[in-house]
Parts: C-alpha cells; sequence; structure tokens
C-alpha cells in the first residue's frame, strides 16, 4: 500500500513536537477571543483529547505527519481567535 512505518526513532522524534501542539491548543482553547461558552470550552477540550489519544496509536509516518499538519492548520485558527472551519470543500 505505499505506507512507511514509523520506527521507535520517528515516534521519539515527534514526541516534543505533538506535546507542544497539544498544550498549545488546549491552551488557545481557553482565549477569552472564542465565542465559547464554559461548558463548549470543555467540551473542545475533550474532542482534542480523543484526537490526540486516538492519534496515539498511529503507527504510519505519512499519517503522523498529515495528524500535526492538521494540528498546527488548526492552532493557527485559534490564535487569531476563531474556531478552525469543521469541515475543508
Amino acid at each position: 500500500m505505499g505506507w512507511i512505518w514509523a520506527t521507535a526513532e520517528d515516534l521519539g522524534r515527534n514526541r516534543a513536537r505533538v506535546l507542544s501542539l497539544y498544550r498549545q491548543i488546549l491552551r488557545s482553547l481557553n482565549s477569552p477571543a472564542l465565542p465559547l461558552s464554559f461548558a463548549a470550552r470543555l467540551a473542545k477540550k475533550a474532542e482534542v483529547r480523543a484526537m490526540f489519544w486516538v492519534g496515539s496509536d498511529e503507527r504510519s509516518v505519512h499519517n503522523i505527519a498529515d495528524l500535526i499538519d492538521a494540528a498546527e492548520y488548526s492552532l493557527s485558527f485559534l490564535k487569531k481567535g476563531q474556531l478552525p472551519p469543521r469541515y475543508i470543500t
């Protein structure tokens, strides 16, 4: 299928970057610029935790790169005080 499986070295190399993105996204969800109620903020944080938890089982180098790109894309919106679009058309 063309998948290249991640080695322990690949996973270790991405660990700091993924943890940083995770923390930045959770912190950005606390921004008063976001139009979210307290309950909505908690729900969004739970979504983020679930996505990173599911992504932690990923072993394909390409899929890991895609997940990191998606996290960086979402973070770029959050830093501007906007929620990322739900679907990209």
